[in-house]
């Protein structure tokens, strides 16, 4: 492969502007270039219009035209901050952790109403497991089918405690939620037939 030619290689720090195929022009400043890809990474202005936040967009120069390199930075780029490795293993064995016990949960044939209080029990304490069909919390409280505050068992203390109230909250918010869906298609289906007529 021949060497990049003038125009044809993007130093980072660079603003780069071009049109694309869509019409759409893009400026921004230069994040990565990859050139055997010919793709482009600009941090663009936010779309949001949140002054501390930045669009990133992946560009493929294939499909753009007019591409202006309006200020060309020939500094050395700072050094990439370095990755916590420990902390990228911890945080993928404990996403496949979760991953492998929603599977436990689908195959042991738990309702679907299980596996929601599951995920909102797990949300705020991470130490809980499925035994069998049993949600069990902090080794210390057991939460039995079919789910609700009176099937939660354990010690008496703050962790049943606790459980109790993470369950009552669910099934509150469950039952708001349907109220809402309820109303809204109450709502639809007067459109409906207003219009059917």
């Amino acid at each position: 492969m021949a060497a990049p030619g003038p125009g044809e290689y993007f130093s980072v720090g660079s603003h780069v502007s071009c049109i694309t195929c869509l019409g759409q022009r893009l400026q921004g400043e230069v994040v990565a270039f990859d050139y055997p890809s010919k793709m482009l990474t600009l941090k663009c202005a936010p779309s949001s219009g949140k002054p501390n936040l930045s669009d990133v967009v992946l560009v493929n120069l294939a499909y753009v035209s007019d591409v202006d390199v309006i200020s060309d930075h020939t500094e050395t780029p700072p050094s990439l901050a370095s990755l916590n490795f420990n902390k990228l293993v911890n945080r993928a064995r404990a996403e496949k952790q979760d991953k492998l016990s929603q599977a436990y949960a689908v195959s042991a044939g738990v309702s679907v109403e299980g596996q929601q209080l599951f995920q909102t029990i797990h949300k705020t304490i991470k130490d809980c497991r499925w035994q069998e069909k049993n949600i069990i919390v902090m080794d210390d409280v057991v939460i039995s089918p079919p789910y609700q505050v009176d099937n939660c068992k354990g010690k008496d203390g703050s962790a049943l405690s606790h459980v109790r109230k993470i369950v009552e909250k669910h099934f509150r918010d469950m039952e708001s939620q349907k109220s809402v869906q309820h109303s809204q298609q109450a709502q639809q289906t007067q459109k409906d037939s207003a219009l059917s007529s």
